[in-house]
């Protein structure tokens, strides 16, 4: 699949029809549900959504009132990747047979939180890419079991507190890295994997329409700013997501067949405390703590620069 090399934070024209409707529970500043709004306008109409259990679930459906106006199945925590690869299969089957019209091409859409994504539900996401279904995986990442009462995954940031992962005399809250799930998913050697933002939303659908469009498995991962969970004002969601790819904590980039770019090359990045100082679920850092983070951070995005062949 050949990219052309645009601007993907370039403005472009965004329909104004609202695929995941206004009305629904989130909570105030929710990143999520900016995510998924930006996400849907990007799919249109023509796809069949899996979602797991979880807080876009949670907040969308409860009936007898809906915010989703495409098809959407709700599923359970574990269970996205294999539902989503059962109706990709059926729907191929059926077209086979002649009962679903030749020129008709739904597509298919798993969501998962973090939770569901890098954790539960990771045998089935491996399975369903392992096999090449045709179908894009989008995880919402708000780096920790947020709908069940804050507690840690293996996507939840070292030193950050969470329920699970109290901060206390011998604890610094979470005490793992978090995981990568994005070269996990590289690994499997799908032809798309991508990482984004509601921060910057025309890199985001851009992202979306690529991997959509990719025949075969497409996987991006997404920064959710979770206000309730990060202990952080509602109003700085766009900007902590901003400062996560400015700071190097999440950085934005695609690969393509292998092929790594980073779709947002920072010549410096901006020191790690002005991100964490925002949210209290770093507040017990000390500045050693901090300083080891730094490093990591510095170390990890020298790496992905290197996969890119960015100097």
């Amino acid at each position: 699949m050949e990219i052309e090399q645009e601007d993907l934070f370039a403005p472009r024209l965004v329909t104004t029809e609202e695929l995941f409707a206004p009305g629904h529970r989130a909570c105030i500043g929710c990143g999520e549900a900016l995510a998924v709004r930006h996400v849907c306008k990007a799919l249109g109409k023509n796809v069949i959504i899996v979602t797991a259990t979880g807080c876009v679930e949670i907040i969308s459906s409860l009936l007898p009132q809906t915010s989703w106006r495409v098809a959407w199945i709700h599923t359970l925590f574990e269970n996205v990747s294999a539902v989503v690869s059962g109706v990709e299969s059926g729907y191929k089957a059926r077209k086979r047979k002649g009962k679903v019209p030749a020129a008709k091409d739904v597509k298919f859409v798993g969501f998962g939180g973090d939770g569901a994504t890098t954790d539960i539900g990771l045998q089935a996401l491996s399975g369903a890419m392992e096999r090449g279904h045709d179908f894009l995986y989008c995880c919402f990442d708000n780096e920790a079991y947020m709908n069940t009462g804050i507690q840690r995954s293996s996507s939840t940031p070292y030193g950050a507190w969470t329920t699970t992962a109290p901060v206390g005399k011998k604890s610094i809250g979470q005490m793992t890295w978090k995981k990568n799930m994005p070269e996990i998913v590289v690994a499997h050697r799908i032809p798309y994997v991508a990482t984004a933002s509601p921060s910057y939303p025309f890199d985001l659908m851009a992202k979306v329409k690529r991997g959509l469009e990719t025949k075969g498995p497409a996987y991006i991962q997404i920064l959710s700013v979770c206000p309730t969970g990060w202990r952080c004002a509602p109003d700085l969601s766009i900007e902590l997501g901003r400062l996560a790819a400015e700071t190097g904590v999440f950085p934005l980039y695609e690969v393509i067949n292998g092929e790594y770019r980073l779709t947002h090359d920072l010549p410096e990045l901006k020191p790690i405390k002005e991100y964490l100082k925002l949210q209290g679920r770093f507040k017990h850092l000390t500045d050693d703590a901090i300083e080891l983070i730094q490093t990591r951070v510095e170390e990890d995005y020298m790496k992905l620069k290197a996969k890119a062949g960015v100097k």
